[in-house]
């Protein structure tokens, strides 16, 4: 069974900068695209970035030219560069194979965005 394990999160204001964190407790992880996902209250879980095992990347637009995926595939990780934060960034940020098929979910990590 793989556990996947996020950190990183907590409160910024607005404009500020917080790096996410993904741990993946298999090393089958370098051979998937990976991306990292949000869920806002009331709202479904969205795919915001995503990562191929090359190294290819692609944003929603909402947070293109702030959000940077990145992934060191000697570590089973998975990380998330957020600047320039805004209010509607505020979610519960999750990691996952950028495919039809999943993993099982983490617990996630809580990004606040708040003044």
């Amino acid at each position: 069974q793989v556990h996947i394990v996020e950190s990183g999160g907590g409160l910024v204001q607005p404009g500020g900068s917080m790096r996410l964190s993904c741990v993946v407790s298999t090393n089958v992880f370098t051979f998937w695209p990976m991306g990292w996902f949000r869920q806002a209250q009331g709202n479904q879980r969205e795919l915001v970035a995503q990562i191929a095992t090359a190294g290819a990347t692609t944003y929603i637009d909402s947070v293109k030219d702030r959000f940077t995926i990145s992934r060191d595939n000697a570590k089973n990780t998975l990380y998330l560069q957020m600047n320039n934060l805004k209010p509607e960034d505020t979610a519960v940020y999750y990691c996952n194979r950028a495919a039809v098929t999943k993993w099982d979910w983490g617990q996630g990590t809580q990004v606040t965005v708040s003044s």
